[in-house]
């Protein structure tokens, strides 16, 4: 195969990658508000389409012909950049995460993941998301207003102590793997789940995930009492729907992550060659092993969301810094000590 047609191959797929996602992310703002009204004992959308299903399109068009008001005293290029930011944050990190096993393959190249053979996956991802947060410092500071301001720097200090212990609930994942490509990882876990080799570690991550995306109970950088609406208050039309895209684009990645690092990614217990010996079965049934997977994270972030309250900020500073940071040095050692046992 030339280098042209591999090319060509990697655009399909990342035009093909880049659509569903676009599509699930606005059908996940419309199972929210579904999931919400079902905690709430309400209906939720159910005018625009069959049971609210074109909600979505409606609120697209809505944002679409909204008026894009940008406050005088605005740094208006870097307040059009960061929503920018944030939107290529969110959707450059799916390019690592595999959905499916390394062998099924096309014309040589991987079907499961945009990016081919990247065996430093886990490091990519951690880089981008850690850029994540200029979007968000970008747009308070750029704003004009103090409000937008504060949940910026609010932003900044919640993602930096939170980024710190999952960067250690990591470590223990990629103490087991002794390798930074994802697949490697979920390869791992083929005789047993890193969560439950590691359950200290996969809770310290996904309260880590919460704070990193800004979901509650760990919102404070757009906290409405005190703050309007934080960072974006000073958005509208299409700058404002490109964080809320974001947001919930992280919420995939997010998710995305925690199956591939302790919950096995595509992989389903007693399903192999040996057992399963049809490909395009197994295939599928391992490709749809990480959704339901993935699904099921979707739904707890969305159901804590509308379960608990929100966090004091000295509340969300004191978890991060006396309790996840120690419990992430526990679950580190305590991963050393069995990785020295097992070898």
């Amino acid at each position: 195969m030339d280098l042209l047609q591999y090319a060509g191959i990697i655009l399909v797929k990342i035009l093909i990658v880049a659509n569903i996602m676009l599509i699930t992310v606005s059908y996940l703002v419309y199972f929210e508000r579904k999931i919400s009204a079902w905690v709430q004992d309400r209906i939720g959308p159910n005018r625009v389409g069959p049971l609210g299903l074109l909600q979505p399109f409606a609120d697209v068009l809505k944002l679409l012909l909204k008026e894009d008001i940008v406050p005088e005293k605005a740094f208006k290029t870097i307040h059009t950049l960061a929503p920018l930011v944030a939107l290529f944050v969110a959707f450059t990190t799916y390019a690592v995460i595999p959905i499916g096993p390394p062998e099924a393959q096309l014309w040589g190249v991987s079907l499961f993941t945009v990016a081919p053979d990247l065996n430093i996956g886990i490091l990519y991802v951690l880089a981008l998301t850690s850029v994540g947060v200029y979007a968000i410092t970008f747009s308070g500071w750029s704003s004009g207003s103090k409000y937008s301001l504060l949940g910026g720097i609010r932003s900044s200090a919640q993602m930096i102590s939170y980024e710190i212990s999952m960067g250690f609930s990591i470590a223990g994942v990629l103490l087991i793997s002794q390798s930074l490509d994802p697949q490697a990882i979920v390869g791992s876990q083929a005789g047993l789940w890193n969560m439950v080799i590691q359950p200290i570690g996969f809770i310290v991550f996904v309260v880590s995930a919460f704070a990193e995306t800004n979901r509650l109970p760990f919102d404070l950088p757009e906290a409405e009492p005190e703050l309007v609406g934080g960072f974006h208050t000073e958005y509208s039309s299409m700058k404002f729907a490109g964080f809320f895209l974001a947001e919930y684009a992280n919420m995939i990645i997010a998710s995305g992550m925690i199956v591939t690092l302790y919950l096995g990614g595509w992989q389903i217990p007693f399903v192999n060659e040996h057992t399963v010996t049809n490909d395009i079965l197994r295939y599928a049934l391992q490709v749809g092993s990480f959704f339901v997977k993935m699904g099921a994270l979707l739904f707890f972030f969305i159901w804590v969301r509308w379960s608990l309250p929100r966090f004091r900020y000295d509340q969300l500073m004191d978890i991060g810094w006396k309790v996840m940071f120690p419990l992430s040095l526990i679950n580190l050692i305590w991963v050393a000590v069995y990785v020295m046992l097992i070898s």
